[in-house]
């Protein structure tokens, strides 16, 4: 029986495992090997000899799995690390439904557009026209203060 608390402390090896790994895996692709710590070096040898006997999936794999075997001891995991991969499912019979797109809502008229019929409502005033009263404005203002 596994404790909850092994439970918790394989899920994060596994977790730290698979990100250090791909971290390692792409630091040794940008020729930054010898950068790396000597236990991550000694996983990524492990991993190239695996990948001559073994495909890429399965070197990955296994790899990984040593690295989580060996996080899973330094974090205080007791016993054999369990399995925390999730299993695949089997596939669900189609019950998926086809998505459909709403019908578009008639736009409702605004109190600022002209209507079908051609009545309009309250329309904005025209730029201009407001410009027109600002400059009158600004004119009756400088003549009253002269």
């Amino acid at each position: 029986m596994v404790k909850a608390a092994d439970m918790l402390i394989a899920r994060r090896a596994d977790t730290r495992a698979r990100a250090d790994f791909a971290t390692w895996k792409m630091m040794a692709k940008l020729n930054g090997f010898s950068a790396l710590p000597p236990e991550a070096q000694n996983f990524l040898a492990g991993y190239k000899t695996l990948l001559d006997q073994l495909g890429e999936d399965e070197a990955t794999e296994a790899t990984i799995t040593e690295v989580y075997k060996a996080y899973y001891a330094e974090m205080g995991g007791g016993g054999t690390p369990p399995d925390v991969r999730p299993r695949a499912s089997e596939p669900v019979a189609d019950n998926v439904t086809a998505f459909r797109r709403p019908a578009p809502k008639p736009k409702t008229a605004s109190r600022f557009s002209v209507s079908a019929t051609g009545s309009s409502g309250k329309r904005p005033l025209p730029v201009a026209l407001i410009f027109i009263c600002l400059v009158v404005v600004y004119v009756a203002i400088r003549m009253l203060w002269k």
